[in-house]
């Protein structure tokens, strides 16, 4: 079995935002670069210095924490999982995070590449694997478990379902 090419697919910060909940200043994902659905997916983020997550972490000494890069890693996911039309109205939650490490730190200013890739997908459920990189060194990697719930389950109902 060959594996699928990517499509020519640029999701830019809107149309991550028809995808995700979340917004600023929790929306991490600045834009999906390569989408091959249901099997991974590439996107950046720019971290600003005047990102707050970053600035009291260690003062004197700035660095991205570790969970905003996990966290960047699952938003990625999330869009990956549920960009496909059958999860409209589906949110992803993570569930368990059974495997991660922070290689070198990262700093309000760089730019980082994120890569998902699906390892499991079942109805309800799913499991995946990030990596990210800076400059194309690995930085951080992790794997994530995670459930797909029904958005108007979990979100106030005055938000509007994604």
């Amino acid at each position: 079995m060959t594996d699928p090419g990517p499509e020519t697919v640029e999701l830019l910060h809107s149309a991550v935002e028809r995808v995700l909940p979340h917004r600023y200043p929790f929306l991490l994902v600045d834009r999906v670069t390569e989408l091959v659905p249901g099997v991974r997916i590439t996107g950046v983020k720019h971290f600003s210095g005047g990102d707050q997550g970053g600035q009291g972490h260690f003062p004197g000494m700035p660095v991205v924490p570790t969970a905003i890069m996990l966290e960047l890693v699952t938003q990625l996911g999330a869009v990956l999982v549920l960009e496909r039309p059958e999860m409209r109205d589906k949110i992803a939650v993570i569930l368990q995070i059974p495997s991660a490490q922070m290689i070198e730190p990262v700093v309000p200013g760089e730019t980082v590449e994120v890569k998902a890739e699906v390892l499991k997908l079942r109805e309800g459920y799913g499991e995946l694997k990030g990596t990210i990189y800076r400059d194309g060194t690995l930085v951080a990697e992790g794997q994530m478990r995670f459930a797909i719930a029904n958005a108007s389950d979990l979100l106030p109902a005055d938000r509007p379902a994604v």
